[in-house]
C-alpha cells in the first residue's frame, strides 16, 4: 500500500514538474523565439527621431528681407590701382582714395600698390613680374630701373648706381596720363622684350576697403 502512495507521489511531482518547464518554455518561445539572446528583454532606449534631410540637389531657400552681404574688399584695374596712387602724390604710408569697378569709393595704400609690381602671372597665364628684370641691382636692370620698393619707383629709371636716388621720374610729376610709367604699362610695346603686348590689359586686382565717411562729433559747448 505504501509503495503505491509513494508512485503517485513521484508521478504527481513528475507530472508538476513537466508542466512548469514546458509552461515557461512557452513562455520563453513566445516572447524571444527559438533564440538564446532575447532581445525582447533589453530596456527600451529613446531616442530622438532624425529629421529628413533635403537632397543636395533642391535648391537653397530664399529667405525674404534678408539685405545682401556687403563686400570689404574692393576690385580694381591694376593700373588704375597705380594711378590713382601716383595722381595722390605718391604717399607711403598715407591712405589715397580711388574707385573701383562697381563705382564704390574705396582707399588703399602702397603696400596694396607694390605686390601688383611683384606677381607674376597678373597679366596672363606665364607672365613674368616686373621685379624679374627690373629689380635691386641697377647695373643689371633694364632701363636701370628698380620696381622692387618704394624708394626704387620714386627714384625712377636711367640711375648711375644703385645709390643713385635720383634718375628720369617716371611717375610724370604726379600725373598719371602722362607718366613713363603709364606708357609703358598701358601701351603696347613690341619692340622691348617683354613688352609686346599691352601690360595690363584686363589685369585686376582685390586691394584697399570701401571708403567711409568719418563721423563727426561736436563737442558740447561748457
Amino acid at each position: 500500500m505504501n509503495d503505491d502512495v509513494q508512485k503517485y507521489i513521484y508521478r504527481t511531482l513528475t507530472i508538476f514538474i513537466t508542466g512548469v518547464v514546458i509552461w515557461v518554455g512557452f513562455i520563453f518561445i513566445n516572447a524571444c523565439g527559438f533564440s538564446l539572446v532575447c532581445k525582447q528583454a533589453a530596456p527600451v532606449v529613446e531616442r530622438t527621431p532624425i529629421p529628413t534631410l533635403f537632397p543636395a540637389t533642391m535648391p537653397a531657400l530664399q529667405i525674404k528681407n534678408k539685405p545682401a552681404a556687403i563686400s570689404d574688399t574692393c576690385r580694381v584695374a591694376a593700373d588704375d590701382l597705380i594711378g590713382a596712387w601716383v595722381s595722390a602724390n605718391s604717399p607711403e604710408e598715407a591712405a589715397f582714395q580711388f574707385v573701383d569697378v562697381n563705382g564704390k569709393t574705396c582707399q588703399a595704400t602702397f603696400a596694396e600698390v607694390l605686390p601688383i609690381f611683384n606677381e607674376p602671372n597678373l597679366r596672363h597665364s606665364g607672365s613674368l613680374a616686373c621685379v624679374s628684370c627690373h629689380s635691386v641691382d641697377v647695373t643689371i636692370s633694364p632701363a636701370q630701373l628698380d620696381l622692387s620698393s618704394y624708394a626704387g619707383i620714386l627714384a625712377g629709371s636711367r640711375r648711375e648706381n644703385a645709390e643713385s636716388k635720383k634718375g628720369t621720374d617716371i611717375l610724370g610729376g604726379g600725373i598719371w596720363e602722362k607718366s613713363l610709367l603709364y606708357e609703358f604699362l598701358t601701351i603696347s610695346k613690341a619692340d622691348i622684350p617683354g613688352h609686346t603686348d599691352a601690360v595690363f590689359a584686363d589685369a585686376f586686382v582685390f586691394a584697399g576697403k570701401p571708403f567711409v565717411e568719418p563721423v563727426s562729433t561736436a563737442t558740447p559747448k561748457p
